[in-house]
């Protein structure tokens, strides 16, 4: 064995799985399994957000030391489900340096969505969740228009920019001025519910979730970046809403509130959820399996909201579920559970706290700003500790069936 080449393809997949919106507890389970099928006598990982590093003894007693940089990630489902099942078959199978590569380059050329694939996307997402946020007709209509605008302008400025900040500031902005144009045109009449939905395009609320998750487990630097990431991704979005209202005017603030219809609700948040499933890439009857979890998580939510009217209690009920829907998804399907997880728990994240955080701090309503923030870091809480729950009764039935659900340092 050409243990330097081995070493060389393993962090391949690490790093193409990392970049392609992988878990970073997962990853270093995926790493560890892989070190010890090739029979090395001792393996370390180290694995954030930015770095990976491997350090291992051969056989023969050599010690190999190797570093990947990571300058950025972005989300591709399809190419993170066939880099885990490369994952697999390298640990079942030990190829030689050669063909781990081979099967590598595979995995990594395989065919990106269609332009109208993408387009469709963006629409179902934006639109989906301004109508499930109580958007009107002329409201969708606008929607449907931005949320193409955004997939426009996010394809041109996705290749120029990679600072998450300016690349959602720049899009916040053009998306809020376009709202603002069409209202004052008297085109919608709920500028702030369309943006709401427009900025589900762009949240990242979902880090801050999995960061306050990580530092709960005790991964802290992978924690504390997520969460910082997530922070610099909102702030982007403010900013750029901020700056379109001080310029052009306008912004309106009706309240949170969500389609009076239960039914509306439901098909729209799938729908919204099914588009961000193609968003992200996600392929085959796992684009339905999405749809799916989303459906049942805000069922669970509505029904455990009208017999306990607490949005903490709702939401953690809703994130118990469908972090449990992704754990057995993930065994039947043998795929990471992120794929199942990141779409289907969209309709759990708070966009409109954030949307009427930032508005409350720019027309200087301090009340709003201090309550909606204090209801975002609520929800945020609340979906973590959902997963940790599912995270702790998943590792004991695991472990009483004898099974090893986290490989770690040996």
């Amino acid at each position: 064995m050409d243990y330097k080449r081995i070493l060389e393809g393993i962090l391949d997949i690490g790093e193409g799985m990392l970049c392609s919106g992988a878990e970073n507890f997962r990853l270093d389970d995926t790493l560890y399994r892989m070190c010890k099928s090739y029979g090395f006598v001792r393996y370390d990982v180290f694995a954030i957000p930015s770095n990976i590093q491997i350090t291992v003894e051969t056989p023969e007693g050599e010690i190999l030391t190797q570093i990947r940089h990571i300058e950025s990630t972005g989300i591709n489902y399809d190419r993170l489900d066939y880099l885990n099942n490369l994952a697999r078959y390298v640990c079942a199978n030990t190829p030689d340096a050669e063909e781990l590569h081979e099967k590598y380059l595979e995995v990594m050329s395989r065919k990106e969505p269609s332009k109208l694939v993408t387009y469709l996307a963006g629409i179902m997402g934006g639109t989906g969740f301004a109508v499930f946020f109580g958007c009107g007709l002329l409201d969708g209509i606008v929607a449907v228009l931005v949320s193409a605008l955004i997939v426009f302008v996010g394809n041109w400025l996705g290749k120029r920019e990679s600072n998450l900040l300016i690349y959602n500031l720049i899009l916040a902005f053009v998306a809020e001025v376009v709202i603002i144009g069409m209202s004052l045109l008297g085109i919608g009449t709920h500028p702030d519910r369309i943006m709401i939905g427009i900025v589900m395009l762009l949240i990242s609320a979902l880090s801050t979730t999995n960061g306050i998750r990580e530092i709960l487990q005790r991964d802290f630097i992978s924690g504390l970046i997520n969460i910082m990431n997530s922070i610099l991704g909102a702030a982007g979005i403010a900013f750029g809403i901020a700056i379109a209202m001080w310029f052009f005017g306008g912004g309106h603030s009706d309240g949170f509130t969500l389609n009076q219809n239960p039914v509306i609700q439901l098909i729209s948040c799938t729908i919204a959820c099914v588009g961000f499933a193609l968003w992200f890439k996600i392929k085959g009857v796992q684009v339905l399996y999405s749809g799916v979890g989303a459906f049942f998580t805000w069922l669970i939510y509505m029904i455990v909201f009208a017999v306990w009217p607490s949005n903490f209690g709702a939401t953690m009920a809703g994130a118990v579920f469908v972090a449990a829907y992704a754990f057995i998804m993930s065994r039947i399907n043998k795929a990471p559970a992120t794929i199942f997880l990141t779409a289907s728990a969209f309709p759990l994240i708070p966009g409109p706290n954030l949307y009427y955080m930032m508005y409350g701090w720019v027309s200087a309503d301090q009340a709003m700003a201090r309550s909606e923030t204090g209801i975002l870091l609520e929800t945020c809480l609340a979906i973590a500790l959902g997963f940790l729950i599912v995270d702790v009764v998943s590792r004991c039935i695991l472990y009483a069936k004898k099974q090893e659900i986290h490989m770690g340092k040996r």
